[in-house]
C-alpha cells in the first residue's frame, strides 16, 4: 500500500501529460509558459510575505503576542485553546503565509506530536486567509461593500479554532 501512496503524484503528472499529447497539446511549452506565469506571481507576493513576515517576527519580538497570549491565557484555556497559538489566531485572517510561518514556528518549538503543534496543524488546514479571500473574490465580482461578509467570515474563523482544538483535544486525548 506505501508503494501505491509513493506512486500517486508520479502517476498523475503522467496522466495529465498523456491527456494533453492525446488532446494535442504541446505539454512541454505549457509547462514552461506556466512556469514563467508562476515565477512571475512569485515576485508579485514576496514584498508582501517579507513584510507580513518582518511584522509579525516584529510583534513576537516585542512581546506584544506573548503579552497578549499572557492576557487571553485563562480565556482560552477555559475554551481549550493552547494559548500559545493566539499568534496564529491573530495572523491567519490577515495572512497565509505569515500563519504558515507561525505555524511552522510552533511546530518547530513545541513539536509536530504536541498539543500545540498538533492544534496549529489543524487550525491552519481548517481555516481561511479571511480578508485575502473577501479582497480577492469581492473585486473579482465589482462588489463594493462586503456587507455582512467580513464578520460572518470572522466568526466562521473563530468557529474554526475552537473546533481544531477541541477535535485535536478529543482526538488525541490530549
Amino acid at each position: 500500500m506505501t508503494l501505491f501512496f509513493q506512486m500517486v503524484v508520479p502517476f498523475t503528472i503522467a496522466a495529465v501529460a498523456l491527456w494533453g499529447m492525446v488532446r494535442g497539446v504541446d505539454v512541454y511549452n505549457a509547462l514552461i509558459q506556466g512556469a514563467g506565469e508562476g515565477l512571475g506571481v512569485l515576485v508579485k507576493i514576496i514584498p508582501a510575505m517579507v513584510a507580513l513576515m518582518t511584522a509579525v517576527y516584529m510583534l513576537r519580538a516585542s512581546g506584544v503576542l506573548e503579552a497578549l497570549g499572557g492576557l487571553l491565557a485563562p480565556f482560552l484555556t477555559w475554551l481549550g485553546v493552547p494559548p500559545e497559538t493566539v499568534g496564529l489566531l491573530l495572523i491567519r485572517p490577515v495572512s497565509g503565509n505569515a500563519a504558515l510561518g507561525v505555524g511552522a514556528e510552533l511546530i518547530s518549538t513545541y513539536g509536530p506530536d504536541s498539543s500545540i503543534g498538533r492544534t496549529a496543524a489543524v487550525m491552519l488546514g481548517c481555516t481561511e486567509t479571511t480578508f485575502y479571500t473577501v479582497a480577492v473574490y469581492f473585486g473579482a465580482a465589482g462588489v463594493k461593500k462586503t456587507r455582512y461578509a467580513i464578520p460572518a467570515a470572522l466568526c466562521a474563523d473563530v468557529a474554526a479554532f475552537l473546533a481544531a482544538a477541541w477535535a485535536v483535544r478529543w482526538w488525541f486525548g490530549i
